[in-house]
C-alpha cells in the first residue's frame, strides 16, 4: 500500500506537474490548492500523510502559522518546505517547529525525491517508535489492576480521576507487596505525562551520599570519582514523573534538599553553582505510617504536606480475597508463558488453601507462590503440595482461640454499632491502649482508628 503524501501549492501547474511526479514513485497523493483545503484533507476527510510538501506562502495565509496550528490535531508526518523566496528567520522557526526540511525553488526533481524520500523513512520511523510506546504504555491502563472486589473497583476508580488531573505530588501508601509501583506506573500512563519519561528509584536501596548524587547529579569533579557531568533524575524526569519509592527510608539531611526541590522546581548539581529549573510530578510510595515517623521525628513534617497534595492507599490482598479469583489463573498464565508450562487445573482443596491464607506477603507473595507451583508441577494440575502455605489462616482453628480471638455474643443483644465499639476497645485493652498497634492488629490505619476512637470516647494514648 503506497505511502501518502499531501501537496499543498497554489500554483496549479506546479502542483499538477509535482503530483504526477510523486505518483510515478509509488505515492498515494492528495493536492491542496491552499490552506483551507490542507485543512479539510487533514482534519474532514481524516487522511494520514506520511509526508507534507507545502508552498510557505498560500493565498490564505502562512504555512508556518498553519503547522503551528494543526500539528497538535494530527499524527506524526513530516514538513518540508518549498518557496520561492524563503528567509532565515522562516528558516529557524521551519526547524523550530518540527519541520524535516526548508528547501528553496526552483529545485531539481530528483533532489526534491530524495528530499521527500528521507523525510517518508523519518515518519515511519517515528510512528513505529509512537506504536511501540503505545504498546509499553497499554500494559499499565486502568485493566492493570485486576480485581472485581469493591476495594479494587474503588481503587480504580480513584485513579482514574487522578490521572485526569495534574497533580504535583502523591503519596501512595500500602504494605509491602500490594502493587505500589504499578499503581505509579498506571498514573503515569493514564495521565497527561504519558509521553514523557517515568523514572523510578528506591529510597532504600542507595545510602545518602549515592542518592543524593543520584536524584540531583553532579559536575566533574564534584568529588572524587566524579570525572564527567552526571545528570540526576529530578533532570531525567523534567515534563515527565519521578517516582520515589520507599520515601520513609530516606535521611533527614536529604529531605531538607528534596523539600526545596519540590517547593521551588529547582535543583543543583553537586559541585554547581547555577540553578535548573524542573518541571516534574513527583510521586512517592512508602509501606510505612509517615504520620508516625513524624511524631518520631523520623520525617520531616513540611515535607509530607508538600508531598501529601493527594494520597492513595493500596488495600492488602486479605481486603480484597474476593480477587484472587481473577489473579490466581492470571499469575499461572504468565508462569506457564515463562516455564513452557500448561498448567490448567486447580483443586477444590487448593483453591481453599488459597482463598484461606492471610497473604501477609500479599500480591507479589501470590505471584511467587504460583510460579513456584508452576514450575514444579508435572502435568495439567496445580500441585498443591508445593503451595506450601503454613501460616494460620483466619479459618483455622487457631482464630478462636481465646487469646488469638474475640467472642461476641450473636443473640441480638449487641447491634452492629455495639459490636464495632466493643471490638475496638477490646483490641486497644489488648495494646494497653496504644493505637497504632491497634490499629495493625485490626488491619486499618491510624487515622481511621482514630477516628473510631473519638466517635465512640473510647479511651487510648495519645
Amino acid at each position: 500500500m503506497p505511502d501518502t503524501l499531501l501537496i499543498i501549492e497554489d500554483e496549479a501547474l506546479l502542483g499538477s506537474e509535482l503530483a504526477r511526479f510523486f505518483r510515478k514513485r509509488n505515492w498515494d497523493v492528495s493536492l491542496a490548492r491552499d490552506l483551507k483545503e490542507a485543512e479539510q484533507y487533514l482534519c474532514q476527510q481524516s487522511i494520514d500523510p506520511l509526508v507534507v510538501l507545502s508552498d510557505m506562502n498560500l493565498p490564505d495565509g502562512n504555512a508556518l502559522d498553519f503547522l503551528e496550528t494543526i500539528k497538535p490535531k494530527i499524527g506524526s508526518s513530516e514538513w518540508v518546505f518549498a518557496t520561492g523566496y524563503g528567509s532565515v528567520a522562516d528558516s529557524v522557526r521551519a526547524v523550530r517547529l518540527g519541520a524535516y526540511d526548508f528547501i528553496e525553488k526552483p529545485c531539481d526533481p530528483e533532489r526534491l525525491n530524495l528530499l521527500i524520500e528521507g523525510a517518508g523513512r523519518s515518519a515511519r520511523a517515528q510512528r513505529r517508535l509512537q506504536q511501540q510506546t503505545e504498546a509499553e504504555n497499554s500494559r499499565y491502563s486502568l485493566d492493570a489492576l485486576i480485581g472485581n472486589s469493591l476495594v479494587t473497583s474503588n481503587l480504580r476508580q480513584m485513579i482514574k480521576q487522578m490521572a485526569n488531573v495534574p497533580f504535583s505530588s502523591l503519596i501512595i501508601s500500602g504494605e509491602t507487596g500490594t502493587g505500589k509501583g504499578l499503581i505509579a506506573r498506571i498514573l503515569h500512563y493514564t495521565g497527561s505525562r504519558a509521553q514523557a519519561p517515568l523514572i523510578e528509584i528506591n529510597c532504600a536501596a542507595l545510602p545518602r551520599e549515592l542518592l543524593e548524587s543520584e536524584l540531583f547529579g553532579y559536575e566533574a569533579g564534584a568529588f572524587t570519582g566524579a570525572k564527567k557531568r552526571h545528570r540526576g533524575l529530578f533532570e531525567q524526569a523534567h515534563t515527565g514523573t519521578l517516582f520515589l519509592d520507599e520515601i520513609g527510608e530516606m535521611d533527614l539531611d536529604l529531605q531538607t534538599k528534596l523539600l526545596k526541590a519540590v517547593e521551588d522546581l529547582r535543583i543543583r548539581r553537586l559541585g554547581s553553582e547555577t540553578e535548573i529549573a524542573i518541571d516534574v510530578q513527583i510521586i512517592a510510595a512508602t509501606n510505612l505510617d509517615l504520620i508516625q515517623k513524624v511524631e518520631q521525628g523520623q520525617f520531616r513534617s513540611d515535607l509530607y504536606h508538600r508531598l501529601n497534595v493527594m494520597s492513595l492507599r493500596v488495600p492488602s490482598l486479605k481486603e480484597r480475597k474476593q480477587d484472587l479469583e481473577q489473579l490466581v489463573p492470571l499469575f499461572i498464565a504468565d508462569s506457564n508463558r515463562k516455564s513452557a508450562k500448561n498448567v490448567r487445573h486447580i483443586s477444590q482443596q487448593a483453591w481453599e488453601m488459597i482463598k484461606n491464607y492471610s497473604w501477609p506477603g500479599n500480591i507479589r507473595e501470590l505471584s511467587n507462590v504460583l510460579e513456584r507451583c508452576v514450575l514444579l508441577a508435572s502435568d495439567e494440575q496445580l500441585p498443591e503440595q508445593w503451595l506450601q502455605l503454613s501460616n494460620p489462616s483466619p479459618s483455622s482453628d487457631s482464630y478462636y482461640n481465646p487469646n488469638n480471638g474475640i467472642f461476641l455474643p450473636l443473640d441480638g443483644s449487641l447491634s452492629l454499632q455495639d459490636i464495632e465499639k466493643f471490638v475496638i476497645q477490646e483490641v486497644l485493652n489488648r495494646t494497653d491502649e496504644n493505637v497504632t498497634a491497634a490499629a495493625r492488629m485490626l488491619g486499618t490505619t491510624r487515622e481511621t482508628l482514630r477516628y473510631r476512637v473519638q466517635k465512640y470516647n473510647l479511651r487510648c494514648k495519645s
